[in-house]
């Protein structure tokens, strides 16, 4: 079994800071791509920020949160995590971590999802 858990979501100000963190656990032989995808309610999910493990000084990023938003992660802990400063009220929505995973003992190579954290800005 492989879960992955957030934490770090909330309420925040305008132009106000939060980090997320994503941590897998379970059966994990490795990690590739792990990212953070974000959702409001009628519209689709979106990918906000994903780092690979084979070039992770190159993170990519949605233009929306560009210079904004920082992702990282730390392959010891399998965790991904979302530095979120200068937040806006659009950034409102329910962020999602997602990371493909290979399972260990010649497991295959799956996608899974985090249950998914709200985030909320006031104006």
């Amino acid at each position: 079994q492989v879960q992955l858990v957030e934490s770090g979501g909330g309420l925040v100000q305008a132009g106000g800071s939060l980090r997320l963190s994503c941590a897998a656990s379970g059966n994990i032989f490795s990690t590739n791509f792990m990212g953070w995808y974000r959702q409001v309610p009628g519209k689709q999910r979106e990918l906000v920020a994903y780092i690979t493990s084979v070039d992770s000084t190159n993170p990519n990023y949605a233009d929306s949160v560009k210079g904004r938003f920082t992702i990282s992660r730390d392959n010891a802990k399998n965790t991904v995590y979302l530095q979120m400063n200068s937040l806006k009220p659009e950034d409102t929505a329910v962020y999602y971590c997602n990371a493909d995973i290979r399972r260990a003992n010649g497991g295959g190579l799956y996608t899974y999802w985090g249950q998914g954290t709200q985030v909320t800005v006031s104006s």
